[in-house]
């Protein structure tokens, strides 16, 4: 299998406010073969997904792309990675689109409350190719 094929290609939403982290997630998807799109906070997200508070009734992100996973920041000033988990399970259209939480802190309640609320799984920072690996594995499923 090629990555040439840009449509069997994977396209994830990394959210991080921490520009070295966003770029090491966004490095390690990339050379585990998926398309990767960053944002720098909760609500940049929210914009790329088409669900900003003013336009509730546009689900699809203006760029016409499907994104088939989003993994996001929990510490993350103004909207936490929770509170995006939130808003995406929320959502008519994305709630069945993975979501994957990370953080430096390991507080299991944190980790449980994500879990519960539809978090596909918890993962802890920084990130290591291993664990993206992981992640890309389940796409593929």
């Amino acid at each position: 299998m090629s990555a040439e094929y840009h449509e069997d290609v994977p396209h994830v939403l990394a959210v991080d406010d921490n520009i070295i982290d966003r770029k090491l997630v966004e490095k390690l998807l990339k050379t585990s073969s998926c398309r990767v799109t960053t944002a720098e906070n909760g609500m940049r997200a929210l914009e790329y997904l088409g669900l900003r508070e003013n336009h509730q009734q546009n689900h699809c992100n203006n760029n016409g792309s499907k994104v088939n996973m989003i993994i996001t920041d929990y510490c993350m000033p103004g909207m936490t990675g929770y509170e995006l988990l939130q808003k995406i399970k929320e959502s008519s259209v994305l709630k069945d689109v993975p979501v994957v939480i990370m953080s430096s802190e390991n507080i299991e309640t944190r980790i449980n409350e994500c879990l519960e609320m539809g978090a596909q799984t918890f993962m802890l920072k920084p990130l290591k190719l291993a664990d993206v690996k992981k992640l890309r594995h389940q796409l593929t499923k």
